[in-house]
């Protein structure tokens, strides 16, 4: 309370006294324009949309080769080995099976989408995978994916290649 008597004090009229909070008020507004121009201008906004189609890759996992997944309008097509490992007495040898699967791709948004088996062959391909895009590169992003309602969830990044 003192230093605001004393502002008081030293201004000899109100007239200069409405000058000078003229001039805190003016400084304070371009201070907030800046500061907002600056936040705008500099942080990239994250773009999911060049993700919804093209060519991807995900790199190879426990048990899969790397997956290259094609997507086309509302489709969207995985071709992937699956490594099947073969024992017989003391030899253990692996098998590379190819697969090819058709989904159905349908975006809630640029960050979230779900995929649909076309044609499913075990129960568990009949339910949905729903996606969600937590976090945009430049050239990939990281995602996390459930099937379902089952506990059954995973995280991974894709990369796209054209």
């Amino acid at each position: 309370m003192v230093i605001i008597k004393n502002i008081f004090k030293s201004f000899k009229s109100e007239a200069k006294f409405e000058k000078f909070l003229n001039n805190i008020q003016t400084s304070c507004i371009l201070l907030l324009t800046a500061f907002f121009l600056f936040i705008s201008c500099s942080s990239e906004k994250p773009d999911g949309n060049r993700f919804k189609e093209g060519v991807f890759e995900i790199p190879a996992g426990d048990g899969y080769s790397k997956t290259i997944i094609t997507r086309i309008d509302s489709l969207q097509i995985e071709e992937y080995e699956k490594i099947i490992s073969i024992s017989n007495d003391s030899v253990n040898s692996e098998k590379r099976v190819k697969h090819i699967d058709t989904l159905y791709i349908k975006w809630k948004n640029n960050f979230f989408y779900s995929l649909k088996m076309k044609s499913p062959k075990k129960q568990l391909d009949k339910d949905a995978i729903y996606v969600q895009i937590t976090k945009v590169k430049d050239s990939s992003y990281d995602f996390s994916a459930k099937i379902g309602f089952s506990k059954f969830a995973t995280d991974g990044t894709i990369y796209k290649v054209k």
